[in-house]
């Protein structure tokens, strides 16, 4: 005898076909942008070792100066050129400072500097290049060419300039690195804008009569925000470096203030019989770069789609 088969109803044939769907769901949370750049950071053992270092340094900047108690201005003949012990971990200077707490209060010093010379460099750089992606024109061209102008002189003999001027302190040192730096900044956010410009949700704020200033603040800078912390990160160890640089060299700020270059400087003079001097400060300066420069390539890893397809 034939079996009936029974027709299902619309409903029931929803049911059914729901039950299937979720059945065949793959059950994953959905995870935004910077969620996914985290995730794939904790996962890079560069990353995680770049990230303990600079912990252990900024630390040291501010713990370091206060754990030996000894004093770093006051000068002590009777200890002058003591090498490395129990008591002076460093060792001391030609004065007989000591040298442990003179490391860290210099390492500060030229974290510092780093630091807001990386942030006047990001901040003039995203504005100036905001004004020319946004406007264009003729306005775009007579500020690129400004640009063009600021980097046709050599940055080296600028900073002599405006060092000589203002002098050897913490002030003209930062005016000196920021006078240029920016340049590159601002070229790079341009073409980035320009590609940004032209994309819909820009359009439709246009439409809608938003005003450029809240175009660019709220819609053009925001997705930018991976290429301006890759860039912060280029930057800082080069600012570091370069202070040491100028220092080293006798064209940095002077040796009443305590940096790693000053420090560096002062140790090369030292070098023949106290290489200590030379040796601490400068080791502290390459691991600082060092550490820098290895979570700016783990983050231009982390930040970058394109490598995790």
């Amino acid at each position: 005898m034939a079996t009936k088969t029974r027709t299902l109803t619309p409903e029931e044939a929803a049911r059914v076909d729901l039950g299937r769907f979720d059945a065949e769901k793959i059950d994953r949370p959905t995870i935004t942008f910077w969620q996914g750049a985290w995730y794939r950071l904790r996962k890079n053992p560069i990353a995680i070792i770049a990230m303990v270092l600079l912990a252990l340094l900024i630390v040291m900047m501010i713990i370091g100066p206060t754990l030996s108690g000894e004093e770093y201005i006051k000068i002590n003949a009777k200890i002058k050129n003591t090498d490395p012990n129990s008591q002076y971990w460093f060792g001391t200077d030609s004065m007989g400072r000591d040298l442990f707490c003179r490391v860290w209060i210099g390492t500060r010093l030229s974290l510092i500097v780093a630091l807001v010379c990386s942030f006047i460099q990001i901040v003039v750089g995203c504005a100036y290049g905001g004004i020319m992606a946004y406007c264009g024109g003729i306005v775009d061209n007579v500020m690129m060419r400004i640009v063009e102008v600021i980097n046709s002189f050599p940055s080296l003999l600028i900073t002599l300039l405006v060092m000589m001027v203002v002098g050897k302190n913490v002030a003209g040192l930062l005016v000196a690195m920021c006078i240029t730096s920016w340049c590159g900044t601002a070229r790079q956010m341009r073409g980035q804008l320009m590609q940004l410009r032209e994309s819909e949700y820009v359009q439709a704020a246009q439409m809608i009569g938003a005003k450029p200033v809240r175009i660019i603040t709220k819609h053009l800078l925001p997705n930018t925000i991976s290429i301006l912390i890759l860039n912060l990160c280029a930057s800082i160890p080069s600012y570091v470096f370069t202070e040491a640089s100028l220092s080293f060299l006798g064209m940095g700020l002077s040796g009443d203030v305590i940096s790693l270059g000053v420090l560096i400087s002062e140790g090369r003079a030292r070098m023949s019989f106290n290489a200590y001097q030379l040796f601490f400060p400068a080791l502290i300066l390459c691991l600082a770069v060092l550490a820098f420069n290895m979570l700016g390539d783990a983050l231009r890893d982390a930040l970058d789609p394109r490598t995790h397809q």
